[in-house]
């Protein structure tokens, strides 16, 4: 089975996802902050992760800086997922490794899932 690890710090959204990834079949753990998900990852590593890039404290393009430092992360595919439009952030992001970009409000939770099933097969 498939892990996603997702680091969203909206809750309510958060578990939206996880019972629609679950109900899919993957196993999904949740995160609400970049601290955290740099702490999962120094003993998991899932097989997919999906970041929002506005977070508290540290913001996603933080993370994907220091993801890079974490051992076994490097192949780990990264799917950006925001409602923060903004170009550079967008190229900023892609420099430091995500597979895409996708703005939260043009995705249903259906739509989502099938955007990264590519990334879990």
């Amino acid at each position: 089975m498939a892990k996603i690890l997702l680091i969203e710090d909206e809750r309510v959204l958060a578990e939206m996802y996880e019972n629609k990834f679950d109900e899919a079949g993957y196993e999904t753990d949740l995160v609400f902050s970049a601290e955290d998900a740099l702490e999962y990852l120094k003993t998991k590593k899932p097989d997919l992760i999906l970041l929002d890039i506005l977070l508290p404290k540290e913001n996603g393009i933080g993370f994907l800086g220091k993801l890079k430092e974490i051992a076994g992360t490097s192949q780990i595919p990264v799917v950006g997922l925001s409602n923060f439009d903004d170009p550079e952030t967008k190229k900023k992001a892609f420099q430091l490794g995500v597979k895409e970009y996708l703005i939260k409000t043009q995705y249903t939770p259906q739509e989502l899932l099938a955007k990264i099933k590519k990334y879990l097969e």
